[in-house]
C-alpha cells in the first residue's frame, strides 16, 4: 500500500487542501493528513478543532485518515511507516519554502521522498492566514472554505 503523510497546520482547511488530497489520492492508496503541532504559532483553532473540521471535509473519502504530530515530521513519516511526504505548492515562494524543508528532510532520512504537487490554478491565492483574515472582517469565505468551516471561523470571530 502506497501511503503518504500530508503534514500542515490546516488552520483551517481550505479547498487548496482539498484539492491536493483528492489529486493526491490518484498517486496513493492512502494519505494521512497530519495536522502539526507548533509550538511557535499561536493557531485560531485547537488541534482537536482543525482535526474535527478535516474530517468533516473528508467524509467521504475512505482512504484519508487525520492525525496530529509534534516534533519532526521525518520522525512522525518513520513512526506511520510512510516513504513519502506530500505537499501542495502555490506559487514560487512556496517552492523555494518547501524546497529547503523537503532537502533538510532529505538529510534526515533518504529514504523518505517529498512530493510536491500542484494546487490547482483556481486555488492558487488561497491561503489558511488569508481566509482567516477576511473571515475576521465579516467576509464571506464560502467560495474559499466549505461550509462548516465558513460557520466555524464565523463563530470563532464572533466570540
Amino acid at each position: 500500500m502506497k501511503v503518504a503523510i500530508y503534514p500542515g497546520s490546516f488552520d483551517p482547511i481550505t479547498y487548496g487542501h482539498l484539492d491536493i488530497i483528492h489529486r493526491g489520492l490518484k498517486v496513493f492508496d492512502k494519505i494521512i493528513v497530519a495536522v502539526l503541532v507548533n509550538s511557535s504559532k499561536t493557531p485560531l483553532f485547537s488541534i482537536e478543532e482543525r482535526k474535527k473540521m478535516i474530517r468533516e471535509a473528508t467524509k467521504d473519502i475512505q482512504q484519508v485518515e487525520v492525525d496530529s504530530f509534534n516534533g519532526l515530521l521525518i520522525d512522525y513519516v518513520h513512526r506511520r511507516k510512510a516513504n513519502v511526504i506530500l505537499r501542495g505548492l502555490r506559487a514560487i515562494s512556496d517552492f523555494e519554502y518547501e524546497l529547503k524543508i523537503a532537502s533538510t528532510n532529505r538529510i534526515l532520512s533518504e529514504e523518505v521522498e517529498t512530493l510536491f504537487l500542484m494546487t490547482n490554478h483556481k486555488h492558487s491565492f488561497i491561503s489558511s492566514a488569508n481566509v482567516k483574515e477576511m473571515a475576521q472582517y465579516g467576509a464571506d469565505v464560502r467560495e474559499l472554505v466549505p461550509e462548516h468551516v465558513a460557520r466555524a471561523l464565523q463563530k470563532k470571530f464572533s466570540e
